[in-house]
């Protein structure tokens, strides 16, 4: 009889092991998985998922430099979810880890994450044992928090981008879950010197030399690489390493994943020949930021300054560096076991009590409500200016809400949070509506012998190392095996050492809960570690708030759509040159619909297609490195508007003819939207 192929017994292990978890999470012991397969030697049944979360493309604030001036105006780079879940064959546990192309993970994000997960495999995944987490880019659309702070430069809630997020998230854990098969894991560590710059210096140098003895540099050099694999083959590789997702600037209005996203496509599309929209699975690389708070891609501590002065090669070198050390790692991982965990609280921060034990001077403290320091309104001159809104002479819309949220910080506010320059006392305003979080969830996951510290936020090298200590001794692990995993499950801006805050630089200004909110962090950090090292259950704390029905949104929608006078939707406006070179830029324009119409995630708006034996083969898309997709309004009045696409020919192209394809949508004045597409004519590379 012959053995069941592959796939086959990939899926037959996943049915099993879905039944075995379930069982597991309702308390009885797991069935027996009756597959053929590799025993002892594939502790693990490993899935991987990909899929689209890029938002709306045109006219949408972008999330990350809180600028009203930065709104969507087309594509660089799709943004994407890279889903793994990792289930222990022995135990029956399982967890899910998700890695993200976006600014941050925002608690309606995850809220409804879980909620899509649990209408799909009811308790099978939930609180504890799902880690959603952000790269931090800040080219992507905004306005998927339910708090105004995260909001208010995007224009309130925006709903298209917000869908487009949880639908691409909950698409990759599924294709995850259905990608179960038994494997192997491997960890490794390595140190990239030249990818982070910290930019806040005079901040960190005011730490003990205890601590800073631990990053010489004044960076967190960090390189830690899980490999996954199967059946002999790698399927996947998650490295985490610290630096903001920031080398393209605020002057950007395309969405773009910025230098981990390169350093992801470029290991999945470019070395492992992934094709997205193929739809296939394929090796997934995810590029997670750890403590990244106050580390910049920008080595000359200026916007764009390094390595060289065009904001997307530094996105590219910068990502390419990351690459090049993640795959030296990867390649000498060595073979790991233990099994997988999670345990997870909500903890009302503006509210802890924090033992002496964790403070700087041995005495009790307490956090304080909620309080947007001056200093952040300076932002990090760095990398970009920081939440605006909150001064006078907002512009219209939002100053008749800046100003029904003006109040004055009372005194023992401003005592609390000392030395502060207290700017919003946002704590203060969640009951006239939800400017910035309250309760935070607060999670510690392990795979193997790797323990991830989901931090709801930005915490600096040093805050990050003294939270990886407190949790590596409570759960009696080397430093090395306790990770800080910042932006994840939720966003409460910063966290700095009490040194760090007291220089209340733009960190210390956006550390929200006062100058004892790491050693609060580090406290119930450590009460998550002791029941996951002891196996017991933990209480999840508070409950946290659903302020989905307490969204507002300025942003002006897409009323209708013409095209230029004498053209049709899908017409060419300004057709591309008959030839180019290799290393030229390819332009076309076309007359086209407004891309709210119709976000085409999981598509694309363009194609690169190339004529192979009398037939057109798509080679690239808008969601490939070296293609734009750029949507300009012509008339806002008459509705009319104009795509252009450009590809940028690279070296090793084959000679041949090609064309471009322009895929659109257009919107009628009785709002029904009718799907297009567009041929530009041919032209050869030579």
């Amino acid at each position: 009889m012959s053995p069941l192929p592959r796939r086959a017994r990939h899926r037959l292990f996943a049915l099993a092991t879905t039944t075995a978890c379930a069982a597991v999470l309702l308390g009885a012991p797991p069935p027996v998985a009756t597959a053929a397969g590799n025993g002892a030697a594939d502790p693990y049944l490993i899935g991987r998922g990909i899929a689209d979360v890029t938002g709306e493309a045109a006219e949408t604030g972008m999330m990350g430099y809180s600028s009203f001036d930065q709104k969507t105006s087309g594509i660089h780079g799709r943004l994407r979810s890279r889903a793994f879940v990792v289930q222990d064959r022995t135990s029956g546990r399982r967890v899910v880890y998700v890695s993200a192309d976006l600014g941050m993970i925002f608690q309606a994000v995850r809220q409804g994450v879980l909620a899509r997960l649990a209408e799909r495999y009811g308790d099978l995944y939930g609180e504890p044992n799902v880690l959603l987490s952000a790269t931090h880019t800040h080219s992507g659309p905004g306005g998927h928090s339910h708090h105004l702070a995260y909001n208010l430069s995007v224009l309130g809630f925006q709903q298209g981008t917000y869908r487009a997020v949880v639908d691409g998230i909950v698409e990759s854990v599924v294709k995850a879950h259905q990608d179960l098969a038994p494997g192997t894991m491997s960890l490794g560590t390595g140190t990239l010197t030249d990818a982070s710059v910290n930019r806040s210096r005079s901040a960190f140098d005011r730490n003990p030399a205890s601590d800073r003895a631990a990053f010489p540099g004044a960076i967190d050099p960090a390189m830690t690489v899980l490999r996954l694999r199967r059946d002999g083959e790698d399927v996947g590789a998650i490295s985490w390493f610290a630096t903001h997702n920031t080398s393209i600037t605020n002057k950007n209005t395309l969405i773009s994943p910025d230098n981990k996203g390169y350093a992801s496509y470029a290991w999945e599309h470019d070395h492992q020949g992934v094709r997205y929209l193929d739809d296939t699975p394929g090796f997934v690389a995810a590029f997670p930021n750890t403590n990244a708070g106050d580390l910049s891609p920008n080595l000359h501590l200026k916007p764009g300054s390094g390595p060289t002065e065009d904001e997307f090669e530094n996105a590219r070198i910068i990502g390419e560096r990351q690459l090049v050390k993640a795959r030296e790692v990867h390649a000498t991982a060595t073979p790991v076991t233990g099994t997988v965990d999670a345990r997870i609280t909500h903890v009302d921060m503006e509210h802890v009590t924090v033992a002496g034990a964790y403070t700087p001077d041995g005495t009790v403290q307490r956090t304080c409500p909620a309080v947007v320091g001056a200093s952040t309104l300076a932002g990090s001159v760095e990398d970009g200016p920081a939440l605006p809104g909150f001064t006078e002479g907002t512009r219209s819309p939002v100053a008749s809400i800046v100003d029904a949220l003006r109040i004055d910080t009372p005194n023992w506010l401003k005592t609390c949070q000392y030395p502060k320059a207290s700017l919003v006392p946002t704590g203060l305003l969640n009951h006239v509506h939800p400017v910035t979080p309250r309760v935070l969830p607060l999670q510690i996951m392990r795979i193997g012998p790797l323990h991830l510290v989901a931090a709801p936020g930005e915490f600096t090298i040093t805050a990050g190392l003294r939270v990886r200590r407190t949790v590596a001794r409570e759960l009696g692990v080397p430093l090395e095996h306790v990770l800080l995993q910042g932006y994840a499950n939720a966003y409460a801006q910063y966290a700095t050492t009490p040194e760090e805050y007291d220089a209340q630089q733009y960190e210390g200004g956006s550390t929200l809960y006062g100058r004892h909110t790491l050693p609060a962090y580090q406290q119930e950090f450590a009460k998550v570690a002791a029941s996951l090292r002891a196996g017991t259950p933990l209480h999840p704390g508070a409950a946290v708030p659903d302020e989905s029905r307490r969204q507002i949104n300025l942003q002006t929608g897409v009323v209708y759509d013409n095209p230029p006078p004498g053209s049709s939707f899908g017409s060419v406006l300004t057709p591309p040159a008959a030839h180019y070179r290799r290393g030229d830029t390819a332009t076309v324009g076309f007359a086209t619909g407004h891309p709210k119409n119709n976000l085409r995630r999981g598509g694309t708006f363009l194609e690169v297609q190339r004529r192979v034996d009398g037939r057109w083969t798509r080679v690239l898309d808008d969601g490939d490195w070296a293609t734009r997709y750029r949507w300009t309004r012509l008339n806002g009045l008459t509705g009319t508007s104009k795509a252009t696409l450009t590809w940028t020919i690279a070296p090793d192209t084959p000679t041949g003819t090609y064309r471009f394809v322009h895929h659109g949508d257009s919107k009628n004045l009785l709002g029904r939207i009718t799907p297009f597409t567009g041929v530009s004519p041919a032209f050869e590379v030579r």
